[in-house]
């Protein structure tokens, strides 16, 4: 018999039992008082995981949708705006921006690397025009985490606006939008919320507000001040994923109950442990430095395909990783370990891992990996963590 599914993906992500027996509940209808009372809620924990006193607004769209809702709703077509491009996603807002008639000034990254802050201060610097600069908090196609905090204190000396795609990094890793002075911070609900695909949540600034409300999005559905303002009624513009709110609810109490700062330390000893795991395997890491807090890439050896090793981990091991994307898609596996995952449920991923490079025929050190990797985990998890 098969073990448990293991579910080490960069989303979607497991969901706590107390999440699957929310969205088992009765159906209620969006216009009525208990609805209401339930996104009054949602809506103080949203700020809170934010770490804004602003609204959040709740979309029923993937993350995606939010990046469009977001580029849509504060940049005209024929605007500037520059994109740190270095995987997939990056590539995303510079698709959306085009689409949207921006003039789109790629920064290029080695995918692999973060972002170099100096550079994009000397791209502003070079482009006074520029009206807004678009970054991953966490690039999930490589397992960067870009320097955010940083950014932010160049950008707002700026007329420009950070916007931040935290799909894969909220609620994994410290991001505190008010704090740090972030324009618009935006997410997914499969990867750190604990919770199915199907909605996604932005947030703006006051600065992101005024300019927002110069700019005509021409989207009926992406609506950002009606949106706004029926969230202050304890609505949404249209017909809600209700039972996702629902649920919502009970995930983010899952937030408030444990802690952020709870939170953070073990998303950020897990991160420990799967790259040490890697390590003493004697597999190169895919991002060596600014790793991502919520997942971990690794390059294998020329002549192995991911699909290979992937194949034998889900098939006799019932642990399900992820490849690369685009141009990496066979070349790196990505281990998931944001939101309901702990330590025995990596320690069996680094075990399925190691087994099935074997199999694949790639020479791994399997003396003391998983030891090495519980070691760096309780350092971790003792020691604390850094924002950055």
């Amino acid at each position: 018999m098969l073990d448990k599914m293991r579910l080490l993906t960069p989303g979607p992500t497991s969901l706590p039992e107390r999440v699957r027996l929310a969205l088992a509940r009765d159906m209620i209808h969006h216009r009525k008082p208990e609805f209401k009372a339930i996104m009054g809620e949602v809506q103080q924990k949203l700020r809170h995981l934010f770490g804004t006193e602003g609204e959040v607004l709740a979309l029923t769209a993937s993350g995606t949708g939010a990046m469009v809702a977001a580029l849509q709703g504060l940049f005209a077509p024929g605007e500037t705006v520059l994109v740190i491009q270095g995987g997939k996603f990056g590539e995303r807002w510079t698709e959306i921006a085009r689409a949207r008639g921006l003039e789109v000034r790629v920064l290029a990254v080695p995918e692999g690397r973060a972002v170099n802050p100096a550079e994009v201060a000397a791209a502003l610097a070079a482009d006074p025009n520029i009206a807004g600069v678009f970054v991953q908090l966490s690039e999930t196609s490589t397992g960067v985490q870009h320097p955010v905090r940083e950014l932010a204190e160049i950008i707002r000396k700026t007329p420009a606006l950070l916007v931040v795609d935290g799909i894969s990094g909220l609620g994994i890793t410290p991001c505190p939008m008010d704090e740090w002075g972030l324009d618009c911070l935006l997410t997914g609900s499969q990867k750190g919320l604990m919770l199915p695909p199907g909605l996604a949540f932005l947030a703006l600034s006051e600065r992101a507000w005024a300019k927002a409300g110069s700019v005509e999005s021409g989207n009926f559905y992406f609506n950002l001040a009606a949106e706004r303002d029926n969230i202050r009624k304890g609505q949404t513009c249209f017909t809600p994923a209700i039972g996702l709110l629902v649920a919502l609810n009970e995930s983010l109490s899952i937030f408030m109950e444990e802690g952020l700062e709870n939170i953070f330390r073990k998303q950020w000893a897990l991160t420990c442990m799967a790259r040490a795991g890697v390590r003493a395997l004697g597999l190169e890491l895919f991002a060596p430095d600014h790793p991502a807090w919520g997942l971990t890439s690794l390059r294998l050896p020329a002549g192995v395909k991911s699909s290979a090793v992937l194949g034998i981990a889900a098939r006799k091991f019932n642990v399900i990783m992820a490849a690369g994307q685009g141009d990496a898609k066979d070349l790196i596996i990505r281990i998931g370990h944001m939101g309901w995952v702990d330590w025995a449920d990596l320690a069996a991923g680094l075990h399925a891992l190691a087994e099935a490079c074997r199999e694949a025929g790639i020479a791994v050190n399997t003396d003391n990996y998983l030891e090495q990797a519980l070691a760096a985990y309780w350092q971790a998890w003792n020691n604390g963590y850094v924002a950055s």
